[in-house]
């Protein structure tokens, strides 16, 4: 009798007949062996089939599989270290579930504008799948470091009556007649929750209408949101810290197979440990001024260009082998997905040098007083191999919530953690304005209208501490992680400007 298992728990089984239910991934015939590449959900096995007199209709019906077919499999486990995840299933039987004809994403080249369009299909590929199974273990370690630090979890509305960061990002919505708007963070809110319970978080969806399509931004994407009472920006800073080195050591521990398949190195990843790197707004400043910026700048623009010849010149060389006269379909078909990863790789190193002077430019002419752009966090964060804190930004340019210095009233107590090796801000924090007038003072700076806030002003007037907290984006905290270069990839169904299929 076949004991019905998954492929993750075939060590458990070797020797043993078990049953396997999944979809075929991909196959090959040769002669009178068929070998069907099964999944599951939890994995992929080599399920091999040798034709006899017996089973000769199994074997042809076997053979003409399409790809993505569903079907329940019995054989015997064997281990296999040079099988797809070291172990193989002698078939004895299938039965198929529904064979498919023309499943869209087969193994030749596809655009990334062609995969977009068939996400909802695209997460059977083992590099999404890995993805987001690296996300499902973020998303855990996340709630299990405030839970296991009695953190309260705070769920907190999507419909918002007024901003909590900048109004120019905020989707209106109609909300019986009024106008509202969705959630640019849950913060305001847990503030409120956060008296009563002293250590909250919220964790959700959240909405920005930014006007950008860069490899950072989405306009609905997922934050965790922590707030502590009788708390200072060093506090929420040590939050941070323990926070990310947290969360880090668990993916590792237990997706080092999914980030090798994903080409991250590891070694950075487990460079990731207290203290990280600080800094003030000035210093980073100092540092977009400075020699190592500008020949941070100057060293990528070079790996830039050589990357652009030695590009064209492969896809060149790939090009004339894929239609040259005698190269077997596999090859034809191989040399077409790599000419597409080779030609995406190039449109971004083009880019770069297009867009690399321009960001020089904007380093060494950086003025104290605006927020730091993408390109500033980029060269930060690559001149520093762990993250790095950039503390005590100008009031102008960051929220009005946030708590001004009292030594230097022209900053705030406040930071943004920026991920290395360019990936930028993974986290914006700060101590809060506890004291009324001030945040009075703040909003009529901003030319708020205290109406929609007077909920929030009473957490002023009633009990006022000491507090802060911050926000971590999920897809950008991926992407860092896995080391992927678009946070497209990082969210089940991304939505971008111009992106809301499927």
């Amino acid at each position: 009798m076949a004991t019905a298992t998954t492929i993750a728990k075939l060590p458990k089984h070797v020797g043993q007949t078990v049953t396997l239910s999944g979809w075929l991934y991909n196959s090959r015939s040769s002669g009178k062996l068929a070998f069907l590449i099964l999944r599951d959900g939890t994995g992929l096995c080599q399920c091999v089939l040798e034709k006899t007199d017996a089973n000769a209709e199994l074997f042809q019906t076997a053979k003409r599989l399409g790809q993505e077919s569903s079907l329940v499999v019995d054989g015997q486990v064997r281990a296999d270290e040079r099988a797809v995840g070291g172990y193989e299933l002698i078939v004895g039987d299938l039965r198929v579930v529904q064979n498919v004809e023309g499943y869209p994403i087969s193994p030749k080249a596809h655009g990334t504008e062609f995969l977009m369009n068939h996400r909802h299909l695209w997460f059977r590929s083992k590099r999404q799948w890995a993805i987001l199974r690296v996300r499902s273990t973020l998303v855990d370690a996340i709630r299990r470091f405030y839970n296991d630090r009695d953190f309260v979890l705070i769920d907190t509305p999507i419909f918002a009556p007024s901003a909590g960061e900048g109004a120019q990002t905020l989707f209106e919505a109609d909300y019986f007649g009024d106008t509202v708007y969705l959630a640019q963070t849950g913060q305001l809110y847990v503030e409120a929750a956060m008296m009563a319970h002293r250590k909250v978080y919220c964790f959700g969806p959240t909405f920005r209408a930014e006007k950008s399509k860069t490899r950072r931004h989405l306009t609905e994407f997922w934050m965790v949101e922590p707030e502590i009472a009788y708390a200072d920006l060093d506090d929420v800073i040590e939050l941070a810290e323990d926070f990310v080195c947290e969360i880090v050591q668990r993916v590792l521990r237990d997706h080092r197979a999914e980030l090798e398949l994903l080409g991250r190195d590891l070694n950075k990843l487990e460079n990731i440990t207290k203290p990280f790197y600080r800094m003030t707004y000035s210093d980073a400043v100092d540092l977009l001024h400075g020699d190592r910026a500008r020949e941070k700048f100057e060293s990528d623009l070079a790996a830039a260009k050589s990357r652009v010849e030695q590009l064209s010149k492969e896809i060149n060389e790939k090009e004339a082998e894929r239609t040259a006269q005698g190269t077997k379909k596999w090859k034809v078909e191989k040399l077409a997905q790599e000419i597409a990863d080779a030609r995406e790789e190039l449109t971004d190193a083009e880019e770069l040098v297009r867009n690399i002077p321009h960001h020089m430019e904007l380093a060494a002419n950086f003025e104290w007083g605006s927020d730091l752009g993408g390109s500033d966090e980029t060269v930060i964060a690559r001149l520093h191999d762990r993250p790095v804190f950039v503390t005590h930004y100008p009031a102008a340019c960051k929220a009005f919530y946030m708590k001004r210095n009292l030594n230097d009233p022209r900053v705030l107590d406040c930071f943004d953690l920026l991920a290395p090796e360019g990936y930028g801000e993974i986290i914006g924090g700060s101590q809060r304005e506890d004291d009324l007038d001030i945040l009075l003072e703040r909003m009529k700076e901003e030319n708020l209208d205290t109406a929609p806030y007077e909920w929030y002003l009473d957490l002023r007037r009633y009990g006022t501490v000491p507090h802060g907290g911050y926000g971590l984006g999920v897809e950008r905290t991926l992407a860092w992680i896995c080391g992927l270069k678009h946070i497209r990839e990082t969210i089940p169904f991304a939505r971008m400007m111009g992106r809301i299929y499927p």
